[in-house]
């Protein structure tokens, strides 16, 4: 029996080692790459999302909460108005009257009413106190230690400020490489002209916000993409390290969009917002809550109002008037409470 054999096979090529592993690393690359592009997409998307949550709360809460805020402010500017009175028109002992504005000045510090400007001199000359005891402490205090992670921590601020000059780099010659393929001037027809002038729109607001993922996602929908020689060292070497220098920057975008979002719902808006997510799990009508804890409000800034008025008309004694309004103490401290104030300040600005 003839002996077979074996010829070998011309159409096997053996791929070098280290071909091998940049075909591995490039493999690893361009799978984070596309991860970190749908990662951020998500991420701006729900902040998308979020903001106008925010934005429809926030019109829905002016529309029904706005009678409930005029009434207050007048209520408040109504009592002030008393108390002024009442200092002007009435004649008092000495004690007796640094009692009666000791009065005046717990309803304005509990919240029950505004803070008047004279009123606010007390906490400034305090404020001023401790700032003062703090800056000597500080210095007191300060050693070769402390000057020593002073350098260090602006040595940390000049290497970032380094990352973001090289991010920045890299945003802007993506876009001058965009720029150059659909500037609109460059159009032969009206038709590519048209829609050149959009692409570069969006190019435009993705370089002004420093959105590289916007940036390449333009790039791969318009342009076909880059051809490698999976047999040229050079060129995966290139690719490789185009890759790893657009993943630092997109996961650096990736996290700032998580603190911005993060940043966002820890917002009095946003707080807001959350809150009445979880109220709307549970079946309980947020919005609904809110006016119901205005009007418990106002019925409590009302009932100070009458009693600041029954003491101005002498219907109530000094020694009664001295106790302090029965409303008060049975004033809500409940959470929502504080979140309507915060929102009061932030739409009445």
């Amino acid at each position: 029996m003839p002996r077979k054999t074996t010829v070998p096979s011309q159409s096997i090529k053996v791929t070098p080692l280290a071909l091998s592993q940049l075909h591995i690393r490039l493999e690893f690359l361009e799978k984070e790459h596309q991860s970190l592009l749908k990662q951020i997409k998500r991420k701006r998307t729900e902040l998308k999302n979020f903001v106008e949550q925010m934005r429809s709360f926030g019109t829905e809460f002016i529309n029904k909460a706005t009678p409930g805020f005029r009434k207050m402010a007048e209520l408040d500017q109504e009592i002030h108005a008393l108390f002024e009175e009442i200092f002007t028109t009435r004649k008092f002992g000495k004690q007796t009257l640094k009692n009666i504005q000791a009065v005046y000045r717990n309803l304005q510090v509990t919240g029950a009413i505004s803070l008047k400007p004279n009123s606010q001199q007390l906490d400034t000359e305090l404020d001023e106190s401790f700032d003062n005891e703090d800056s000597q402490s500080d210095f007191s205090k300060e050693t070769s230690e402390d000057q020593h992670q002073y350098w260090q921590g602006q040595q940390s601020v000049d290497s970032a400020s380094v990352v973001r000059t090289d991010d920045q780099r890299k945003i802007r010659q993506t876009f001058l490489k965009l720029a150059e393929i659909f500037h609109p001037d460059k159009a032969r027809d009206s038709e590519t002209q048209k829609s050149h002038t959009e692409i570069m729109k969006s190019i435009n607001k993705a370089y002004q916000e420093g959105d590289l993922a916007r940036l390449l996602e333009i790039e791969r929908s318009q342009q076909p993409l880059e051809i490698i020689d999976n047999n040229n060292e050079d060129d995966l070497t290139r690719r490789c390290r185009t890759l790893e220098q657009h993943n630092q920057i997109l996961l650096a975008q990736y996290e700032k969009l998580k603190q911005e979002l993060r940043l966002t719902k820890n917002t009095p808006e946003g707080t807001m917002v959350c809150d009445s997510r979880k109220a709307a799990k549970k079946g309980i009508d947020p919005m609904a809550a809110i006016v119901e804890t205005m009007e418990s409000q106002i019925n409590v800034v009302s009932g100070i109002r009458d009693f600041v008025k029954d003491f101005r008309e002498e219907k109530i004694t000094i020694k009664e008037f001295l106790a302090g309004p029965t409303p008060l103490h049975s004033l809500d401290e409940e959470i929502i409470e504080d979140i309507l104030e915060q929102m009061l300040s932030e739409l009445m600005r």
